[in-house]
């Protein structure tokens, strides 16, 4: 048995929390709200974020930042992705060099077009720092659904210590050492996503968003592989798992966000109807701007980012889209 902290007690952090308890170890979840923090402690829910989902009664929960940091060395983070370089920050004097820092976070730093693993570091220095990754909705893993994940990080050890870590009967992880491509990979599924959503929302059917998902995942990995990661991790669980699971559940957000703005073409009712955290609105353009760095044409997600910065409808979007000349279909080129 493992002793794990999980920074985070949203949707994401409590099902974490639930996954490690699962998997064996002693888990002790940390969050801001005391309301969240009590509940979690005396009826073992999570109202707020998980209905009435009961949790495992061996997790214990706490607002007290020093017995958060104090209680292990292995600190899974699942928290906003756009929050985490002040959050880290705030809390750099309590991370030891031997800890191991894990990140449950999808997304690109809109500031610096860094992905979470580059933040960590440039906040925190070299630490042994890993991924989890995969198409994992909240809503399905916290009811114990049988899904998958990559557990990333530089070296083979590690992926696997962490792999350990999280394997549960019902939660099957693989290991990677490509860090690079598995973020990349899971941070563009989101802007993808809201494509697929917003043709949804326009009324369009299956043939459309088949178009937007196959382009999509291509965009992914000729972007991985301009990287110099392995393109091949757009096709894995990473990348093509996390696109199927968002694109095509209605418990994506991104889909659901994408889903609104298509139907009425307005950020503002979509932002309304959607007050989570919607990852591929925040990162839409930083990967605009990461792809034109490495001289990659990625439309799909040049479309997206144009929706919402509200330069373009959804409806001339998806013309200017429609207009572009084809090439041969290649996966990397």
């Amino acid at each position: 048995m493992s002793k794990v902290t999980v920074f985070g007690a949203g949707a994401w952090g409590s099902t974490m929390a639930q996954v490690l308890s699962d998997a064996g170890n002693d888990v002790l979840l940390w969050g801001r709200s005391q309301q969240v923090i009590d509940e979690i402690n005396s009826s073992h829910t999570n109202t707020k974020y998980l209905s009435s989902h009961i949790l495992p009664s061996a997790i214990t929960a706490t607002t007290d930042l020093s017995l958060a940091f104090s209680f292990s060395e292995v600190y899974v983070l699942a928290i906003p992705a756009q929050q985490i370089r002040a959050t880290l920050q705030e809390w750099k004097g309590n991370f030891s060099s031997t800890c191991t820092i894990v990140s449950t976070l999808k997304g690109i730093e809109i500031s610096s077009q860094k992905r979470m693993t580059e933040v960590i570091e440039d906040v925190l220095g070299p630490h042994k720092i890993a991924i989890i990754t995969g198409p994992n909705l909240a809503d399905e893993l916290v009811l114990r659904q049988p899904a998958g994940a990559v557990a990333a990080a530089a070296t083979t050890e590690l992926a696997e210590s962490i792999r350990e870590l999280f394997r549960t009967p019902y939660y099957r992880v693989y290991t990677s050492v490509d860090v690079m491509g598995c973020e990349l990979a899971g941070s563009i599924k989101s802007v993808i996503a809201l494509a697929v959503g917003i043709s949804i929302g326009m009324g369009f059917g299956e043939n459309t968003q088949a178009m937007l998902i196959t382009r999509g995942l291509n965009e992914v990995a000729r972007l991985c592989a301009a990287h110099g990661s392995d393109p091949l991790s757009a096709a894995g669980l990473a990348g093509m798992g996390d696109l199927v699971a968002s694109c095509g559940s209605p418990l994506s957000r991104n889909r659901t966000f994408g889903e609104v703005l298509g139907r009425t073409g307005s950020m503002a009712k979509a932002r309304e109807q959607v007050s989570k955290t919607v990852e591929g609105v925040a990162s839409a353009g930083a990967v605009v701007e990461i792809a034109h760095r490495v001289g990659v044409e990625v439309p799909v997600i040049e479309a997206v980012a144009e929706i919402v910065s509200e330069q373009l409808s959804p409806a001339d979007a998806l013309q200017k889209l429609m207009e572009i000349t084809t090439k041969g279909e290649n996966f990397i080129r």
